[in-house]
């Protein structure tokens, strides 16, 4: 009789309550389970009409949007493969801010056709060999799709369009003045060496109210806030920046004051009056117009403010000031005083104005080269405001995109199928059992023109086939992608229309969408140990009155 053999088991290795799973079927299908379900959420936001989704995160905060990357961010995935994906899209997001959603889609679109191919026998490691070969194989064939360079940032017409495209399929109907403002923002503030030029000099002030079609671009700094005192405007004003309070200086350690009549009382306020009053007189005398601080203003610094006509603004945030400072060329002083030459700013314009229902506070320098653009935003809710910010941040970003590498693809999904076409024609060329992951992972590619034709109403079948046949019959590179714009199954030339993608940003998205799926699709075992914390408290009983 043979003996028994038990199995494997971690029964006593691990503390009581921790998860472990193991094998094909438990960890790395599950896992892939996880990530379709993530990439089902975000898919169908993908593209120029892509839909809204409504995220309310842990503090009640509402989110309207179809940013793949605020969504992820939002909704804290803590699924530790379904994590990966979300990681590698907020890293796609913080290193050249778009593309976030294909990410996510291509990652996700790689490990189900792994799933076939995991079903017909093949094994996870043999999966990964094929796909990183067709990946590698991927980004050199990507190299060769590049359809048009941006030789000067400044000059070329093909960084609108790049810009537009960007913009445009989060805002779609809009794209052409948000592309306009996003590329004014940057032409204002372009540095002498374009690789320095830095994405946060761009900053987005919201003012509710109006239509989006009256924002605006100003050369300088807007503030969402009203002056301090009764001077609203000055011109050609020299300007004092403070990270420091605008009033008396208290002591470190408390005192005790013996008064003994009314006029010692009077004597001992005018002392304090007496040095107030000299610190700002000496101010004005320097000719200082503006005031700036990071902290309070007092109520006896704001009477000698207003007495010597100097105007008087707030600023809460260090980082705002710091920028103001590069702004207007001055330096923040930790201490009360008249600053030196050198320390004082400059600005031609500053003005307390009201738009809409709000006062803001502009610094516009008109004649003086500025190292911060501000886009002022107008809408009719703040939700429709936050999104229209991202979309002008992706919009930025491209700019800085293309200061790095100024290669352009062909857009629409044109990219992705001549990418699959490619990678099918070298899978077929390849012995052994990689060529079957090769040809998915060509398959995978395919996703982005039938995502494009799904969200815009089309057939995905017929857009495909369409697609397809255009794109088999040329032997040369073409660029044949989906028309979003049509309400049949309709294509266009993408290069033609302008629809344009930033290499760099393609080129990244890939190499990140195929490590993370290959990092999901090795991993055989899930061990997770019991979370550390107490036992939950009890609810409140609804039926208490009952007992």
């Amino acid at each position: 009789m043979a003996l028994r053999i038990p199995k494997h088991s971690s029964a006593g290795l691990f503390k009581d309550g921790s998860k472990f799973a193991q094998g094909v079927d438990e960890a790395v299908l599950k896992n892939i389970t996880a990530c379709r379900d993530l990439n089902k959420i975000t898919l169908s936001s993908f593209g120029p009409n892509g839909r809204n989704k409504i995220v309310i995160n842990h503090i009640d905060k509402l989110f309207v949007t179809n940013d793949a990357a605020t969504m992820v961010r939002e909704l804290e995935v803590v699924h530790p493969a379904a994590k990966l994906l979300a990681m590698a899209s907020a890293h796609q997001e913080s290193e050249l801010g778009d593309a976030t959603n294909f990410v996510t889609m291509l990652a996700a679109e790689l490990l189900e056709k792994a799933e076939e191919l995991l079903k017909m026998g093949l094994h996870p490691s043999e999966i990964s060999q094929g796909y990183e070969l067709a990946s590698k194989k991927a980004l050199e064939i990507l190299e060769e799709l590049s359809t048009s360079k941006v030789d000067d940032i400044r000059t070329s017409p093909l960084v609108a369009e790049a810009i537009r495209t960007a913009v445009g399929s989060k805002q779609y109907g809009y794209e052409d003045f948000l592309a306009k403002l996003a590329w004014e923002a940057c032409s204002l503030i372009m540095p002498q060496n374009a690789s320095t030029f830095n994405v946060d000099s761009v900053r987005v002030v919201k003012v509710m109210g109006g239509s989006l079609l009256d924002s605006t671009v100003v050369k300088g700094m807007v503030f969402g806030r009203e002056a301090e005192g009764n001077v609203h405007k000055a011109e050609a004003a020299k300007i004092a920046i403070f990270s420091c309070p605008l009033d008396i200086a208290q002591t470190e350690t408390k005192g005790t004051v013996l008064i003994h009549n009314a006029q010692e009382m009077l004597d001992f306020t005018k002392g304090e009056e007496t040095q107030v009053e000299a610190v700002f007189k000496e101010l004005a005398e320097a000719g200082v117009k503006v005031l700036v601080t990071g902290a309070t203003v007092g109520e006896l610094a704001l009477h000698y403010i207003n007495r010597y006509e100097m105007m008087v603004v707030k600023c809460p945030s260090k980082f705002d000031l710091r920028r103001l400072c590069r702004v207007v060329g001055a330096t923040a002083l930790a201490r009360l005083g008249v600053p030196m030459a050198e320390e004082m700013g400059f600005c031609d314009f500053v003005e307390s104005i009201e738009i809409g229902s709000d006062r803001v506070v502009i610094f516009r320098q008109e004649k003086e080269k500025s190292k911060t653009a501000t886009i002022l935003l107008r809408g009719a809710t703040q939700n429709f405001l936050d999104d229209v910010e991202r979309a002008l941040d992706d919009g930025v970003n491209t700019v800085k995109a293309l200061t790095k590498d100024g290669r352009l693809l062909a857009g629409a999904g044109a990219c992705e199928m001549q990418l699959a076409k490619r990678i099918f024609s070298y899978g077929e060329k390849t012995p052994g059992l990689n060529q079957h992951a090769i040809k998915k992972f060509s398959e995978a590619l395919e996703i982005v023109p039938r995502t494009l034709g799904e969200t815009s109403g089309m057939s995905s079948f017929e857009i495909l086939s369409k697609i397809r046949a255009a794109h088999y019959s040329s032997d040369s590179n073409c660029f044949v992608g989906v028309d979003v714009d049509s309400e049949q199954a309709a294509t266009i030339d993408a290069v033609e229309k302008g629809i344009l993608d930033v290499f760099s940003v393609k080129y990244n998205a890939i190499e990140l969408a195929t490590h993370a799926a290959l990092t999901v699709l090795l991993v055989d075992q899930i061990i997770m140990s019991k979370p550390a914390g107490g036992p939950k408290v009890p609810k409140n009983n609804p039926n208490w009155d009952d007992e």
